[in-house]
């Protein structure tokens, strides 16, 4: 009866010992947020990209600002709502303001076992409604994902 329970603690350990050198590391080290990607481009006939003086964009609808009177900023990240299919946006360029809504479709993509899930969205349109400032943008790739790429183009 000594063997026995010696034994099956053996094996126990043993087992204990197998599960934590099997397991894998839990960190995530990729992006998991999903940005809508706006680059500021010159209206004027150079076309080419310009950081204006001045920025501040917040959703219709939030008091919280994406960007309040930043500067230098060439490209912009704005977040947008899986949970519903259009974000409006009040932009503010050189104490100029205008807004623009973005329509778009959201689906759930596995980025890998240790980030989980986050939300793509496939751009359908944008519209600009008050063209005070902004005078055309420009739809470019209309994948919104976690990579660096670029999908819309504002000329201002």
């Amino acid at each position: 009866m000594r063997r026995y329970i010696p034994g099956s603690l053996f094996i126990i350990l043993s087992g204990f010992v197998l599960l934590l050198i099997s397991c894998t590391p839990g960190s995530c080290f990729e992006e998991t947020e999903s940005y809508l990607k706006a680059s500021f481009y010159s209206g004027d006939e150079t076309k080419k990209l310009t950081a204006p003086d001045s920025l501040t964009i917040y959703g219709l609808n939030d008091t919280n600002k994406v960007y309040n009177k930043a500067t230098k900023i060439e490209h912009a990240l704005l977040p947008l709502n899986a949970s519903t299919p259009e974000c409006t946006f009040i932009i503010k360029i050189n104490g100029t303001t205008d807004t623009v809504k973005f329509t778009y479709s959201s689906y759930p993509h596995l980025l890998s076992k240790e980030c989980g899930y986050t939300f793509y969205h496939q751009l359908d349109t944008v519209r600009n409604f008050s063209k005070h400032i902004i005078k055309d943008i420009y739809s470019g790739n209309l994948t919104i994902n976690t990579q660096n790429v670029e999908n819309i183009r504002i000329f201002y």
